[in-house]
């Protein structure tokens, strides 16, 4: 219901016996005091936000034109590929048009930013189609780790139908693309309904390298910032997380610092493995289950619970 004032509340008076006049008046308080403190003007009336139905119909679709066979309408044949994906692909992104200049419209009312909406928009949206070709192949990258780093997997079509690893990727490298060109909303709206729908929570900020394949996956944990090289496999459970949070003089978290970690090519960290700050893991490491690790390691380290409790004390307070 959009009508708003007494008389929205009146026409609810002889509803049930709720007292549900009496609520809707005290929601419109309640959101008057949050848009006032907000500052937040009524000249805009309107929805100004992207929405994660929309999203999530459109992050399904690209999932259809990136693997049209696999995860694309049950009834596609082959001779049909460019079809679709065509038809598709401009449904899409038209759609997408949409929740982009929704993003942008925001940043504009409430950031002062100058700019013509459109124009950026479609911009963004004509710069991200035509990456899908190479996101694509990076993708392709991705479930072959899967593939050949899990003896139970007996293709690579399994691979990419069943492992929720695989579609937290998916959703992560499409995302990642939309944050690098400047809507970070959408980008996390994009991300959040693949940790919705997986347990695994990728920051859309955070850079992946190509060949990356996360095992079982559940309660995974990527920070903003984190760095990942390439062909690097994670377990479920695992943390790439922040230390601690810098603030400015106002006692402000700063937004945006390099908080997290960086782990170098062909680095495997095992299930329940927590990783914090901005400390490099180096080439060719392997993380065990279940460490808690604060400082960097050089290329080729083997960190277990075990090896961290015959350090000497000044190593383990560093590693504390």
């Amino acid at each position: 219901m959009t009508n708003q004032g007494p008389l929205a509340s009146a026409a609810y008076e002889n509803v049930g016996g709720w007292g549900v006049s009496q609520v809707v008046a005290e929601l419109r308080a309640a959101r008057e005091r949050w848009r006032a403190a907000q500052q937040r003007s009524l000249e805009f009336a309107v929805r100004e936000f992207p929405s994660r139905e929309a999203l999530k119909q459109i992050a399904s679709d690209l999932c259809g034109v990136l693997f049209p066979m696999r995860l694309g309408p049950p009834e596609l044949h082959q001779e049909g590929e460019d079809y679709y994906v065509g038809n598709t692909l401009d449904t899409t992104l038209n759609a997408l048009f949409q929740q982009v200049r929704l993003e942008l419209g925001y940043l504009a009312r409430h950031q002062g930013l100058d700019g013509n909406i459109d124009a950026d928009a479609a911009r963004i949206v004509k710069t991200f189609a035509a990456g899908l070709p190479e996101l694509r192949s990076l993708l392709d990258s991705d479930v072959e780790a899967a593939y050949q780093g899990d003896p139970a997997a007996r293709s690579v079509d399994e691979v990419l139908l069943c492992y929720p690893g695989i579609l937290a990727v998916i959703h992560h490298r499409l995302a990642h693309a939309l944050y690098e060109l400047g809507v970070p909303l959408v980008a996390r709206i994009i991300a959040e309904i693949a940790h919705s729908a997986t347990g695994i929570d990728i920051h859309p900020g955070a850079t992946i390298g190509s060949g990356f394949f996360i095992d079982h996956g559940t309660g995974v944990v990527i920070g903003e910032t984190t760095v990942i090289g390439n062909r690097v496999r994670l377990y479920q459970a695992v943390t790439l997380g922040a230390k601690r949070f810098t603030q400015d003089e106002s006692g402000a978290l700063e937004k945006g610092a390099p908080r997290h970690p960086i782990l170098e090519d062909e680095v495997v960290v095992y299930a329940g493995a927590t990783i914090l700050g901005r400390i490099t893991i180096g080439r060719g490491s392997s993380i065990g289950g279940n460490v808690w690790l604060t400082r960097s390691v050089p290329p080729g380290s083997h960190v277990s619970q075990a090896s961290l409790q015959h350090e000497p004390p000044e190593l383990k307070r560093v590693a504390s």
